[in-house]
């Protein structure tokens, strides 16, 4: 079996539009060589009146989106991909200028007392959060909200967990790590 090694930090706060609650990431740790992972995110919308949703794109790695569903009806939803200024008009007022974003268009406004229930598939290949180091698979990246599982490409271990976490077997034979973070800390997997 070969080696996992994940360190994570951990920070509270999340960048959306519309305020968010009950979010969930999925990482998918694809091939090493590619550094790349594939990222499925669920989120509710609840700011009451929001018609856009904005998901951060982060800085330095390369993003592809898959595609972004409406989960009430299972319905594709248009995005685009926007620089701050665009996202600001749309009612992101923190978005940094510098930074892209997903900007999602959502069906209906979300209603009072409501949540609007998305999900973000995308792929991010970024040398920084995802390399190797010998026989070790490495997988570095700060992580902004409670819920979170990383899925090993199929053959890889993990051998050591300094943070409480639930590890199980997925059908095709990866290993998932769940995670439930419920304070601002540092995580280290080996």
């Amino acid at each position: 079996m070969k080696k996992f090694f994940l360190l994570l930090f951990l920070f509270s706060g999340y960048w959306a539009s519309a305020q968010t609650t009950d979010d969930y990431t999925r990482y998918e740790l694809l091939d090493p060589a590619t550094n790349s992972f594939k990222i499925l995110y669920e989120v509710s919308a609840t700011t009451p009146g929001a018609t856009w949703f904005h998901n951060t794109l982060r800085k330095g790695s390369e993003h592809k989106v898959d595609r972004v569903i409406d989960m009430a009806s299972g319905k594709p939803l248009v995005w685009s991909i926007v620089n701050g200024e665009e996202a600001r008009k749309n009612g992101l007022a923190s978005a940094d200028k510098d930074t892209e974003y997903l900007q999602i268009k959502l069906q209906h406004a979300v209603a009072k007392n409501s949540e609007y229930r998305l999900l973000i598939d995308k792929t991010y290949a970024d040398l920084k959060s995802y390399f190797t180091e010998g026989d070790k698979i490495v997988f570095d990246r700060s992580l902004g909200i409670k819920r979170n599982s990383v899925v090993l490409p199929k053959g890889y271990e993990l051998t050591a967990c300094n943070y409480p976490a639930q590890i199980m077997l997925e059908s095709d034979g990866r290993l998932k790590i769940s995670l439930s973070i419920v304070a601002l800390m540092r995580s280290r997997f080996t």
